[in-house]
């Protein structure tokens, strides 16, 4: 019962590779752009670089944002989660594929932060109907259970609070205690408690805990490790961003180990593909172009 809608960039029928782009976690649409963090269109940019390469695309607003909407989600917005949002991302797939310029050999997903679970979910769809996925774009990657990232962004913060002397060390363990309590309830029980810390709330809580639990159930070490051997899969993760950072990706590159693996560690670059060490989201909505980082080793990567 819900339309999604979408942007399909291509030569008229001319038959040849295409891509499926997914957006980053949550109400993301098409472009990139949430209420969040504003016009990002870090995704139109890497439309028009696909473009540019001679690779057809299709981006789409995931649901609840842009002219897809809520549709009969609208009274029960709290279950849209990320089986919703796989399921746009199948939908998505298998338009594209059906479509006369698609080399349906040459098909590729690339996505963005949590929209990465999707596109390893859909090279792993043995469904019938499901087409063939040629290569993988994992740009910024969660490497670890939803949860298990945030609580190490947590304890991060908190610690850099104390060092700054903003908190005591008690007013640290404090935040840390209470959000690993929230966690503990999230996945034993599905729900959230009512008020966190430190604005924690706004990550989890009683709005948004059905989502967050099912993103959490998720591993995306399983989901790498069913990847069909020998896909060519690119990875990039940047030592500013907060949410993918290097340091953190290696039990997810191992998991790889089977692929045919493109790992790119980018310097300076913010969770949003640019150039921005500090990875502030008050920067995301500048118009500034994709890291010329990104870019060389997408060069390399469509060519594969």
């Amino acid at each position: 019962g819900l339309t999604v809608h979408g942007t399909y960039r291509h030569r008229g029928d001319e038959t040849g590779p295409a891509a499926l782009l997914i957006s980053e976690s949550g109400r993301t649409d098409r472009d990139g752009d949430n209420n969040v963090a504003g016009p990002i269109g870090n995704m139109r940019q890497l439309a028009e670089y696909l473009s540019d390469h001679g690779m057809a695309s299709l981006r789409y607003d995931k649901v609840g944002t842009g002219t897809t909407g809520l549709g009969p989600y609208a009274n029960r917005p709290a279950d849209v989660g990320s089986a919703i949002y796989t399921g746009g991302a199948t939908a998505a797939v298998r338009f594209l594929a059906d479509q006369p310029g698609t080399d349906k050999n040459r098909i590729s997903v690339y996505g963005l932060g949590e929209g990465t679970i999707h596109a390893m979910s859909l090279a792993d769809d043995t469904t019938a109907g499901a087409p063939r996925i040629h290569s993988l774009g994992l740009l910024q990657p969660l490497p670890g259970r939803y949860l298990d990232l945030i609580t190490g962004r947590v304890k991060a913060d908190v610690a850099a609070a104390v060092k700054s002397g903003q908190k005591t060390q008690q007013q640290a363990d404090q935040v840390v205690a209470a959000w690993k309590a929230a966690v503990d309830q999230t996945r034993t029980t599905g729900t959230a408690p009512d008020k966190l810390p430190d604005g924690l709330n706004a990550i989890l809580g009683p709005g948004n805990v059905k989502a967050v639990a099912e993103a959490d159930a998720i591993d995306p070490l399983a989901l790498a490790a069913r990847i069909p051997a020998g896909t060519p899969v690119l990875v990039t993760c940047s030592d500013s961003d907060a949410q993918a950072g290097c340091a953190d990706m290696k039990p997810l590159t191992d998991a790889l180990a089977h692929t045919a693996l493109q790992y790119v560690q980018l310097k300076g670059v913010n969770h949003v593909l640019r150039d921005d060490p500090s990875d502030n989201v008050a920067n995301y909505a500048k118009k500034d172009p994709l890291s010329p980082q990104l870019t060389a080793a997408l060069d390399e990567f469509v060519t594969k």
